[in-house]
């Protein structure tokens, strides 16, 4: 897309050689309103496209739909997914990420999940405590009352896969009822709650 650079004009008008002072009347003109308001629509219209093609191609809005992410998320908050950030980094331990559902389950729907265990890593739950490469794993993000008490015996996550799990455990459905998700599903990482106002910021 081409854009006003916003250059001025170097070129000054040609003088006569003579020592005349100039005529009254005979300044710079200045630009008409009409010119003024034609100049603010443009910006305004460069400005509309830039966001439109930010948001198609880099964000995109979603709204949450149930209580698996409490306590951060909340039940029809909005906020804005990344679509594009992993193409550039590695998908990481404690990401909240958006994907399509496995196949076999419901391949119309996306999940909101939390990142926890990644291809290679060896994971166990024993009554609600998630130990990922035989170290307890360290999760602020589940405060006591959200906890379970479910297990699941050892595995070691495939290739291109990933372990998500909800924040609210006692009620998610999440890995540990449909496995790792192939990296394939993965779409989005979720990056600010817009609205409501009192859930605007930044997801972690």
């Amino acid at each position: 897309m081409q854009s006003d650079s916003g250059d001025i004009s170097t070129s000054q008008a040609a003088v006569g050689s003579g020592s005349s002072l100039p005529a009254a009347g005979t300044g710079p003109a200045r630009p008409s309103k009409s010119a003024g308001l034609g100049l603010w629509l443009r910006d305004l219209l460069i400005a509309a496209i830039a966001s439109i093609l930010i948001i198609t191609f880099l964000y995109q809005p979603v709204r949450v739909e149930g209580t698996s992410m409490l306590p951060r998320l909340e039940d029809r908050d909005r906020l804005f997914i990344n679509k594009f950030v992993y193409h550039f980094s590695a998908i990481g331990r404690g990401d909240v990420v958006v994907f399509r559902h496995p196949a076999q389950f419901d391949p119309q729907r996306s999940y909101i999940k939390r990142v926890i265990a990644l291809p290679g890593d060896t994971l166990r739950i024993d009554r609600g405590h998630v130990f990922v490469n035989g170290k307890l794993l360290y999760e602020p993000y589940v405060p006591s009352e959200y906890r379970d008490n479910r297990s699941q015996e050892e595995i070691v996550i495939p290739a291109d896969s990933y372990f998500m799990m909800g924040d609210h455990r006692s009620i998610s459905s999440d890995s540990r009822d449909f496995g790792p998700v192939d990296r394939s599903l993965i779409y989005g990482k979720a990056v600010f709650v817009y609205w409501p106002a009192r859930d605007v910021g930044v997801v972690r």
